[in-house]
């Protein structure tokens, strides 16, 4: 009911990493969607910030999240669930120093890895207008910040996948993108993820210029086109977010719902109550409480 504390998280996220396959990575934005995720039978998922914005403030992501909340909300989240957890860790929540913070942070409270991007505070959807980026000396500043502070965590036996993000795709151009995700992964990054390549051709350039693993990011409706798994593994992909898939079948299937509560009507398409039940965790609850109402004698 309680999934004990996986102090080799980071090393089963990498070991997944390692594989030949891509990794299909749903993402949640609350204890109870990750547990859906895990149900379903993923190996991993992501705590995607414009998710967490949603659900925790009813805000859009345009950097109203501060550091304390969106770690909190990952222990939450790492808590409730036994597979490798990613942390978005937007900009750092401030400079190369704030940057470390975040990696010992997001480590402590559970999760395998994090994404540190190059946005300028305050930072804003990928997949929006209006994004701005941090030079490109200061882009691997908080890069080598984060490296730093990702081999200090290996000294004291610990570890965190450090996923390097670069959004310059929109307001310098591929090339630009291109040679910031090379130095990061120069610098030690673990996966490279280039946001909102424009064309199914950009994406094969991504992954056949740069090294190592890369991260694709499936958002319906914005500037990436998407692409079935089977090609993005063609393409050259190692992982895939799917960031905003959750969020929305959420926000339709509850709309509809009060549409159909508000008309009279008894809402189609729920859960019995003993299916909702067990998706909470009551029939867990219940064995262990078992466990505990007998006499020690008996």
């Amino acid at each position: 009911m309680f999934p004990a504390p996986d102090l080799n998280v980071a090393k089963r996220l990498r070991d997944l990493l390692a594989g030949p396959d891509l990794l299909q990575m749903p993402c949640c934005f609350d204890a109870l969607s990750a547990r859906l995720v895990e149900r379903a039978g993923f190996p991993l998922t992501f705590m995607s910030g414009f998710a967490v914005s949603a659900a925790r403030l009813g805000l859009p992501d345009t950097g109203l999240l501060s550091y304390g909340e969106m770690e909190a909300q990952g222990r939450d989240i790492c808590q409730a669930v036994s597979f490798p957890v990613i942390g978005d860790g937007d900009t750092g929540y401030g400079n190369a120093v704030n940057v470390a913070r975040t990696i010992t942070g997001y480590a402590r409270a559970g999760f395998a890895g994090v994404m540190i991007e190059d946005q300028l505070s305050p930072k804003r959807c990928g997949h929006t207008a209006g994004k701005a980026v941090v030079g490109f000396d200061e882009a691997c500043q908080r890069i080598r910040a984060a490296v730093d502070a990702r081999e200090a965590l290996r000294d004291r036996g610990g570890d965190m996948v450090l996923i390097a993000r670069t959004d310059a795709r929109a307001t310098h151009g591929l090339d630009e993108a291109l040679r910031r995700a090379e130095r990061f992964a120069a610098l030690g990054a673990d996966v490279l993820f280039v946001e909102a390549p424009e064309s199914t051709e950009e994406m094969a350039r991504i992954c056949r210029e740069l090294p190592g693993v890369k991260m694709a990011n499936m958002v319906e409706g914005g500037r990436t086109p998407v692409r079935p798994p089977a090609e993005l593994q063609a393409l050259g992909y190692g992982l895939v977010a799917y960031p905003l898939t959750l969020l929305n079948a959420a926000v339709v299937a509850m709309e509809r719902t009060l549409e159909q509560i508000a008309e009279g009507r008894a809402p189609d398409g729920l859960l019995d109550f003993s299916g909702l039940r067990e998706r909470v965790g009551f029939d867990a609850y219940d064995a262990l409480a078992g466990r505990y109402t007998t006499s020690p004698e008996d």
